[in-house]
């Protein structure tokens, strides 16, 4: 993979452009300074980007060599998956000071006026720098990146990413991706059933409650992970959550106690295990990751993660200990979550070619 084009610019930021977070880290003389993460209503646009740009830190907008990979190329306000690649790759060289290079994961880094001939290999590719970088510090894994839209379940092996898909469309078809997330995954994808109190109930055909309700629910969910809207726009108190849970099978929350919410949030977060194991199964049946291997967990639900572990039988470690070495303690809280913002600002700075 070729390497970030030369920079006279000392600090690298790594953004992450995601359909509804923007994800930015600071890589300063081989240290990981500083990592945040912010909600972004892609979807209404570029200028939910300018929006979110303006509330980061300061240090985001400052002069830099900026390494940009990203997924929200799939947000509906674009025509295509090239035009959205095209269209942030732009927006990102006109609003980021210094100079800006945009991942092409298989095919390194490429400027930002090249990037529409190179979108296939750009488009969703944040995981396969967040594998690489695994790569460089744990040759064998397979790394479980759980955010609040999707899962990448990618083997690392002798030290690259192993994926037998690369876009979205061969990643689904081979279990690498698997579109579930702790916060935004309509509880309905989960399953078209669940217990109620000794009975099995339909779910309603509706959006009316997500995985962020039944991760809040049951304590999992930190609440500064928790940036998107509720489905029905409202709070996030525990009744209100409970009310939206309830209608999901067609009950209003006075017909359950706090206990009978909590047990059917404890099903859809089994459910959604399920979804993640029976993905992980296949992946490991290639026979391809030894059984010590670990999972290399990541990501918003990268609790989820590590339970999948358990499940599996294999020992578990969190992605910020894993860069501990290289990681300012002042930029922990973040770095597991944005680990694609985190690890193409390693690879773009010049630390680590894959």
């Amino acid at each position: 993979m070729s390497q970030h084009p030369s920079s006279p610019f000392a600090r690298t930021i790594g953004w992450d452009l995601g359909g509804v977070h923007v994800k930015a880290a600071l890589v300063e003389g081989g240290r990981v300074r500083a990592v945040v993460q912010a909600p972004c209503p892609l979807w209404r646009g570029l200028p939910a980007l300018d929006a979110a740009l303006a509330a980061l830190p300061d240090w985001t907008r400052e002069p830099a060599r900026h390494a940009v990979t990203m997924t929200g190329e799939l947000t509906d306000c674009f025509a295509d998956r090239a035009d959205g690649v095209a269209q942030l790759a732009g927006w990102a060289a006109r609003a980021l000071p210094g100079s800006v290079a945009v991942y092409a994961g298989r095919s390194g880094f490429v400027s930002a006026e090249a990037a529409a001939g190179a979108a296939p290999d750009i488009a969703s590719a944040n995981w396969y720098a967040t594998a690489s970088l695994v790569g460089r510090l744990a040759p064998a894994a397979l790394l479980v990146d759980i955010g609040s839209t999707t899962a990448d379940l990618i083997p690392v092996v002798e030290g690259r990413p192993a994926a037998q898909g690369y876009s979205d469309a061969e990643r689904l078809e081979t279990g690498e991706l698997v579109y579930t997330g702790v916060v935004r995954t309509p509880l309905l994808a989960l399953g078209p059933v669940a217990p109620f109190r000794g009975r099995r109930t339909a779910l309603m055909a509706e959006t009316f409650a997500a995985t962020g309700d039944v991760h809040r629910l049951l304590g999992d969910l930190p609440p500064e992970e928790d940036q998107q809207d509720t489905m029905d726009f409202k709070g996030k108190s525990l009744p209100e959550t409970e009310t939206r849970l309830a209608r999901m099978i067609g009950r209003d929350r006075h017909e359950g106690s706090t206990t009978d919410w909590t047990r059917l949030a404890g099903h859809f977060a089994e459910a959604q295990l399920r979804l993640l194991h029976d993905a992980a199964a296949v992946i490991l049946s290639r026979g391809t990751l030894p059984d010590a291997a670990p999972v290399i967990a990541c990501g918003a639900g990268r609790f989820v993660a590590a339970r999948l572990a358990a499940r599996l039988g294999r020992p578990s470690r969190d992605l910020t200990d894993l860069i501990a070495p290289h990681l300012a303690p002042e930029a922990a809280g973040w770095a597991s979550t944005c680990g694609p913002a985190v690890a193409v600002a390693w690879l773009g700075g010049g630390n680590a070619t894959a």
